[in-house]
């Protein structure tokens, strides 16, 4: 997409994405005035008893912004487009998809730490300082192609899987247009030790009562931890910490919620809402003495 000395500016665009955080950059795009052809995303789905039909996020963004939605990439490879911009697409693209249509990926990491399908997850669980968004090719290989923009973007203390994803999602978009906007230089090899960031998996989302309290607040930020009370799944929706190398799931103060350098603030019963630990304990009526599992 170079030639010495010079820069590729793409004029006409397809999109490829799937989930909610691949929403914000698609209206980025269209806002900054780039054509976009068209929208390739996931099938429907089936959801609820009903099994009713529901479209991705993506679909239903290009919905309201009148961009048609294909289902299959080899569906747009004739609508003239220059390039394609992968945002959290979710599926595999064949080489000979990559031979007729260049293409750029918005990487929520810093290549090549975190390749893969949840480097935001992963990056947060492992205690990462800073993370950041990359601009890159799309090549052969999981996310290894060159990179031609990065920003970096602190984890700050406290900060929960939501908030962050948010922020890299902004400055992601940001970083897109712009970049496309100015012309895609020569890109820049990755450089460093590469980690890999698998889908979280509910085992991820337990908490583990034997690792110090600083890891499993971490767990309780990316959101989703549960555990289990007198046999029983409880969700941990938000807590303090306390102490960071505590250890166990002993309750020492029942009335406060203070289980293991954790202080449980939200909590959720198997088959029940969300409520404060004063609520959960005024049901469950725990004694310090008791643990959570």
């Amino acid at each position: 997409m170079t030639v010495a000395g010079t820069s590729f500016t793409p004029h006409r665009l397809v999109y490829l994405g799937t989930p909610e955080m691949a929403v914000p950059p698609l209206e980025a795009l269209v806002a900054a005035g780039f054509d976009v052809a068209a929208v390739v995303t996931r099938i429907d789905k089936r959801r609820g008893r009903g099994g009713s039909v529901t479209p991705s996020p993506v679909k239903a963004a290009a919905g309201r912004l009148g961009i048609p939605v294909f289902h299959r990439v080899d569906d747009v490879l004739d609508l003239g487009a220059d390039l394609a911009v992968v945002v959290a697409f979710g599926q595999i693209i064949a080489p000979r998809v990559l031979e007729q249509l260049p293409m750029v990926n918005l990487h929520f990491s810093l290549l090549p730490r975190w390749r893969g399908a949840a480097p935001v997850e992963r990056a947060l669980l492992a205690g990462d300082e800073v993370t950041g968004v990359c601009v890159m090719q799309v090549a052969e290989g999981l996310d290894t192609g060159d990179v031609y923009a990065r920003v970096e973007v602190p984890i700050s203390d406290g900060e929960t899987g939501d908030a962050l994803r948010a922020a890299l999602v902004h400055r992601g978009s940001e970083l897109l247009v712009t970049t496309l906007t100015e012309g895609l230089g020569q890109p820049v090899p990755q450089s460093g030790e590469a980690t890999y960031a698998t889908k979280i998996t509910a085992d991820d989302l337990r908490l583990d009562w034997a690792e110090p309290a600083i890891e499993r607040h971490r767990v309780v930020r990316l959101g989703g931890a549960w555990t289990t009370f007198r046999g029983r799944r409880v969700k941990v929706v938000a807590a303090d910490l306390l102490d960071p190398a505590a250890t166990g799931g002993l309750v020492t103060d029942a009335v406060a919620g203070v289980v293991g350098g954790l202080r449980l603030c939200l909590v959720q019963p198997e088959g029940k809402a969300p409520m404060t630990w004063r609520d959960f304990a005024n049901g469950a009526r725990p004694s310090a003495g008791e643990t959570f599992e």
